[in-house]
């Protein structure tokens, strides 16, 4: 019997509009998942709805302000573009994307693939490197979707592409021409940051992020000096280290005045680029005695990377 297939690319979503009402719900739906904070539900949740949900929305509404597009969200805007270019190389498939924390849902876009009659998914989170607190929430919404159905597609889940070939060739690509238009001091490989106690426990997300920078060094046989950095701290627990914000305060003074900065664990524009790079880190950067910030895009809309979409969902 001929299967109906189609794919589902998975993003972890941006609040509906840069107010302080829409960034609370988002940001509720966020850190209330165990799979990002994993403190006991009776320790946390207290001080998520008591203390941050009371204070931290209006601070993060202001910063989604600066990024905003009249469009709306560079997130959304890039997540739905990459949905419409795989479409476009998928004619005989059905392509939808979903976020894990606000609309369309995962459970809305599996939903509407069930009405079209599609009975085979596969699902490709958009996070190039594997964690539990990305990776891991996007299957427990495929799952839990799936819960209290009688029938269920066939599915197929797309882990991670961390070395993927076509994803170092993208990322290197981009590199190599940075360099040459920019001929930084020192390149540098910027990761979201997680808990080390979260990689103690398992998480293989700091093993794949150097397996990532080790594949695209092979690659790049770069004369430049590089090195790889973790950002986006949050809340009072150790985090992987070195820490981005600390290393470009601290770069100037070793004589580095000129930095490139990637970022291979997004796809996708978002705060944590647009906002956290390009103007909070710029700014550490700039302050303590740099001369040239300059930051090498996500894919977001790149036809290539669309390319690189097809074969994940088709090998």
């Amino acid at each position: 019997m001929m299967m109906k297939k189609g794919i589902l690319i998975a993003n972890i979503g941006t609040p509906e509009k840069p107010e302080k009402k829409e960034v609370k719900r988002y940001l509720a739906k966020f850190l209330g998942d165990h799979r990002v904070i994993d403190t006991p539900r009776w320790k946390w949740l207290p001080i998520l709805h008591g203390i941050i949900l009371n204070t931290r929305p209006k601070k993060s509404a202001a910063l989604y302000k600066e990024i905003w597009t009249a469009e709306g969200s560079p997130l959304e805007i890039y997540t739905k573009a990459q949905a419409e270019g795989l479409q476009g190389l998928l004619s005989d498939s059905v392509v939808r994307y979903g976020m894990a924390y606000s609309e369309p849902t995962i459970s809305q876009s599996l939903t509407e693939m069930a009405e079209m009659g599609v009975d085979d998914v596969t699902i490709i989170p958009l996070y190039p490197q594997y964690s539990t607190t990305t990776t891991a929430s996007i299957n427990d919404a495929v799952f839990k979707h799936y819960l209290q159905s009688e029938d269920m597609p066939h599915l197929h889940f797309v882990r991670e592409f961390t070395d993927h070939p076509g994803y170092i060739k993208l990322l290197a690509d981009q590199i190599r021409q940075g360099i040459s238009e920019h001929q930084p001091d020192e390149l540098i490989l910027s990761y979201h940051g997680i808990p080390v106690s979260y990689v103690e426990k398992g998480d293989p997300y700091q093993a794949q992020c150097q397996a990532t920078t080790d594949a695209l060094m092979a690659e790049l046989q770069l004369e430049t000096p590089w090195r790889m950095c973790y950002q986006s701290k949050f809340g009072p627990a150790e985090w992987l280290t070195p820490a981005l914000d600390k290393t470009l305060m601290a770069l100037p003074k070793e004589g580095v005045k000129k930095v490139l900065v990637i970022t291979p664990g997004f796809v996708s524009d978002c705060i944590e680029t647009i906002e956290e790079i390009e103007s909070e880190n710029k700014e550490y950067f700039m302050e303590n005695g740099g001369v040239e910030f300059n930051y090498i895009h996500p894919f977001n809309d790149s036809p290539e990377f669309f390319e690189l979409l097809k074969e994940l969902a088709t090998n």
